[in-house]
């Protein structure tokens, strides 16, 4: 078992799970939890060398550039609706990420 690959994993699902909680309840504490767990997993992305490595952390910038600015319309302009749009394409990148997770696996598995 590849112990970074998990923690990676789990950051990544724990961001997804987050932005989902945001979208059900508009909390700030909700985007900033959930940027923050999208910014960490980047970090451990980073140095990465996967067969989708660059995928992997290319989405994972995507979502990164999504979170930080919703979190700055919420708080700072305070305009929800730009909030939520941002963070719905943060959603479907790290969906992104998440399968391009699977393809990955499935293609470890076949190798051995």
């Amino acid at each position: 078992m590849d112990w970074g690959k998990v923690i990676y994993v789990f950051f990544s699902l724990m961001s997804l799970t987050s932005i989902a909680g945001f979208l059900y309840e508009h909390s700030a504490v909700a985007l900033f939890v959930a940027g923050s767990l999208n910014l960490v997993s980047t970090f451990l992305k980073i140095g990465v060398r996967n067969l989708l490595s660059a995928e992997l952390l290319a989405s994972s910038l995507v979502a990164d550039l999504h979170l930080i600015p919703a979190f700055i319309y919420l708080e700072v302009v305070g305009n929800l609706e730009w909030a939520i749009a941002l963070t719905i394409g943060a959603l479907i990148a790290n969906l992104f990420s998440m399968g391009l997770v699977y393809i990955e696996s499935s293609k470890n598995r076949d190798e051995y």
